[in-house]
């Protein structure tokens, strides 16, 4: 059985915030206790604004700007979307800066480093509670070929990014020679369930998923040379 908690109360965070300690308290006000194997799933955006990733953004001209630092590429654009690599690899829109849920006039970058900073929670939360714990850090994409947008995991420390089944069998007996499953994705869209932008709720608790492991964001990157089609 997988559990997923929220954690409502979180506070607007403000540069140099301590993650850690905000989501501590949390879970104080949710009486939950985090144990050995727990996977704590957090928005970039807390992130990036307790990492200071914030910029002004006055205008669509300041947008498009900001978009165009981040973007390493230019997939495609149609009227005002663009479709963009960023520097970590991942291909989004508008090179995932935000606007949504910041102060007017404010826009949210990605972290520069989401393992790094996913690696650094997840050391601090572990001197807090003695537990062995994961942490994925999340971002909310759309997806080719598929109306709608879910949470995909960009940063992870102690959770595997892929389960690669090639090589064993399924139930009928037959070598398994494509699959690898996007667990960390999916455990990022099934958090977002307990979370997302309407409700406040920037940190989530997934309990019961035995899937502490190492993997890092870049492992769910296709390479380019891989892609049909980009």
């Amino acid at each position: 059985m997988i559990e997923l908690h929220p954690l409502p109360g979180i506070p607007e965070i403000e540069s140099g915030a301590d993650l850690a300690a905000e989501i501590m308290a949390g879970c104080e006000r949710a009486a939950l206790h985090l144990t050995d194997g727990d996977i704590v799933v957090v928005t970039h955006k807390i992130v990036s604004k307790a990492e200071g990733r914030t910029v002004r953004v006055l205008t669509d001209a300041d947008y498009r700007a900001v978009i165009a630092e981040e973007a390493v590429d230019i997939i495609r654009r149609r009227g005002d979307l663009v479709i963009t690599r960023t520097r970590h690899g991942f291909v989004c829109a508008n090179a995932a800066v935000d606007r949504s849920n910041t102060p007017e006039g404010v826009a949210v970058l990605l972290p520069v480093d989401p393992d790094g900073s996913a690696h650094n929670l997840r050391l601090a939360l572990e001197r807090a509670t003695g537990a062995k714990l994961g942490v994925l850090i999340t971002d909310t994409f759309g997806r080719a070929w598929r109306r709608g947008q879910t949470d995909v995991a960009i940063g992870m420390s102690g959770v595997i990014a892929v389960l690669d089944l090639r090589g064993t069998t399924d139930t009928e007996g037959r070598e398994l020679m494509a699959t690898e499953v996007a667990v960390a994705d999916e455990l990022a869209g099934a958090a977002d369930l307990v979370m997302g932008k309407a409700t406040a709720v920037p940190v989530a608790i997934v309990r019961g998923a035995n899937l502490l492991g190492e993997g890092r964001g870049d492992d769910l990157v296709r390479d380019p040379q891989e892609d049909l089609f980009l």
